[in-house]
């Protein structure tokens, strides 16, 4: 990865680990972002990405990502990410059984799940080698559903709306976040609008819920209140954020923006952006609660983000900032505040 370190050397991430196993063609990589609050915390996500760079640049920006949502959801954990290198050489049962014994000689200071790209059986793999891995995606799933309805519901409120009842979203992506999603968002009587890559699974998820599917490169033009990116991060850049019909924009996908100043091209649109640190928090705050936090029922600390999305929204909208600033200030005041010497250590799950 010669001349491709630059996150490696502007990060202050707590550690970045690189992992070969050439017998499964497994190449992935390890970014721990901060411990202060507890134990790292962060899903795996497999893709095949263009270079080792682009996946460094993206295990960073994850790891942060989850460390910010923990710090927000005010969960006992920090955050981390594991980024796998897809390609045709990857054996998966081996490759991730050889990952899960990595993960376990960590002891539990990094626990993880799946995410974009990671089947069930690949997480099956690796809970043969370790306990730190949580398997019941369902459950995360609805989960970020119910976190992306809370945000969508502050939003809605900021801009004079008692309810979403009425109001129209467009989902991009109709896996398995987005599906979440979209049951929430039909029992509260919202119209929907679908688009995904394929178009198949578009179509069943209108058909089964009501609403109608557009081509992919037309969801976010689409004449909707609410753009809901629900699959893979970076779809809105300085271009494509020009494209947007809705006024505002709340999604499971993570990291949303491709750049940070993104936000400033919504903003002068008028476009409100409820960030993706709070409305796709759900999978943190359901398997940390549970697995380290031994939280009986979570729904409490899941309703509470609607709570904190309101909170961010209206100190954007008073300050003149930036909504990501807002939630990056609440959440680095948390970290900052934390002390490693007396906070609760937990036992494994």
């Amino acid at each position: 990865m010669r001349g491709g370190l630059e996150p490696l050397e502007s990060s202050d991430a707590q550690s970045c680990t690189f992992f070969r196993h050439p017998p499964a063609g497994l190449r992935a990589i390890l970014v721990i972002d901060n411990t202060a609050l507890g134990p790292a915390a962060g899903g795996i996500r497999t893709w095949r990405y263009p270079s080792s760079k682009d996946a460094l640049v993206d295990a960073f920006a994850l790891a942060r990502a989850m460390s910010l949502k923990c710090a927000l959801a005010g969960l006992d954990a920090g955050g981390g990410k594991m980024v796998v290198l897809d390609d045709t050489k990857l054996d998966r049962s081996p490759a991730f059984e050889w990952l899960g014994r990595r993960v376990e000689e960590l002891g539990g200071s990094f626990r993880t799940a799946g995410d974009l790209g990671t089947h069930a059986e690949d997480l099956q793999a690796m809970a043969r080698t370790t306990r730190y891995v949580h398997q019941d995606e369902g459950d995360l799933t609805g989960a970020v559903g119910e976190t992306v309805h809370r945000s969508m519901e502050a939003c809605a409120g900021l801009h004079g709306h008692g309810s979403l009842a009425g109001l129209s979203v467009a989902i991009q992506g109709c896996g398995n976040i987005g599906a979440a999603v979209a049951h929430r968002l039909a029992i509260a009587k919202v119209r929907l609008v679908f688009a995904d890559s394929d178009e198949d699974k578009a179509r069943h998820l209108a058909a089964k819920l009501g609403g109608e599917c557009v081509p992919p490169d037309a969801i976010l033009s689409a004449h909707v209140d609410i753009l809901s990116p629900c699959a893979k991060g970076g779809v809105l850049d300085r271009t494509t954020a020009q494209r947007v019909s809705a006024w505002a924009v709340c999604g499971g996908a993570n990291n949303i923006l491709a750049t940070d100043d993104v936000e400033d091209a919504l903003r002068a649109r008028q476009i409100t952006f409820v960030p993706d640190v709070l409305s796709s928090s759900g999978a943190v705050i359901a398997g940390i609660a549970r697995t380290v936090m031994n939280v009986p029922d979570v729904t409490p600390l899941l309703a509470r983000v609607g709570d904190t999305a309101t909170e961010v929204l209206k100190l954007a909208r008073e300050r003149n900032l930036r909504a990501t600033a807002v939630a990056l200030e609440l959440a680095s005041a948390r970290i900052a505040a934390a002390s490693p010497g007396t906070r609760r250590r937990s036992a494994p799950p």
